[in-house]
């Protein structure tokens, strides 16, 4: 009974202990609404950002007939950034704007300084020359194999072909299906010199030109290194392909 009487005594004198004044709770919620609002007005538009990003991207393209789609990830909504005081500035490290795919970092350079970066898209909408039917790995392109169509496809127009006359002296680096865009990265000179094939060896220094016979070692298409045997003194160089029967070596 006694240690009964005595823990109500004790719990009385806490519960009096952690009393608090009139008007705390009103005054900490208070508080807490204008925190609340402070942050709400003082956030960076997540659309401003992305925004930034996709027209850096934009001012790199190349000009063309055709349409771009230029598209910025998703920011996490929760993403809470101060609202910048000047300027938001983006830009691409290395170049890559001109890519399917390229980074692009936004920066505010004001009072608070932040930087994130962003992943952005890039697909063209244009005429672009398209495999009529399937080709073999090294197969040459003829115009009776294509087909202008307009398409959406990841890139910029740089990287794809519109144009028969520029199929010409280049072959297929793989085998592709009926209906596969023609781009640049799929196409290869055509071989001018084949290994074992004899070839000139031309070194020139201004006015002054050496000639020589030589053997080709490895294949090559126009401007390709290869290597070439001399016949006479048996060295091995290396040199470009000039034509189908020269290749320009340095002396």
């Amino acid at each position: 009974m006694k240690a009964a009487v005595k823990w109500m005594a004790l719990r009385s004198e806490y519960a009096v202990s952690i009393r608090v004044p009139r008007g705390f709770f009103t005054a900490l919620l208070m508080t807490a609404s204008s925190l609340a609002c402070y942050s709400a007005q003082s956030a960076q538009s997540l659309e401003s950002i992305q925004s930034a990003a996709e027209k850096e991207v934009r001012s790199h393209l190349p000009s063309t007939h055709g349409k771009y789609f230029v598209t910025a990830g998703r920011l996490d909504s929760r993403l809470q950034l101060a609202d910048c005081a000047s300027p938001l500035e983006a830009s691409v490290p290395n170049n890559a704007a001109a890519t399917a795919k390229a980074t692009v970092g936004v920066r505010c350079s004001g009072p608070t300084q932040w930087t994130i970066y962003i992943p952005v898209t890039v697909e063209i909408e244009a005429p672009i020359l398209v495999l009529r039917r399937s080709l073999a790995r090294r197969s040459p392109v003829e115009a009776a194999d294509v087909e202008l169509q307009t398409r959406r496809i990841a890139g910029n127009e740089a990287a794809f072909i519109s144009d028969v006359g520029n199929l010409r002296g280049r072959r297929l680096k793989r085998a592709l299906a009926a209906g596969t865009p023609l781009t640049a990265n799929e196409l290869v000179p055509d071989v001018l010199v084949k290994r074992g094939q004899h070839v000139t060896l031309l070194a020139a220094n201004g006015p002054f030109e050496i000639r020589a016979q030589g053997q080709a070692l490895s294949d090559g298409g126009e401007n390709d290194r290869i290597r070439v045997q001399n016949v006479g003194s048996r060295k091995v160089v290396e040199g470009i392909v000039e034509n189908s029967s020269t290749v320009r070596v340095e002396l």
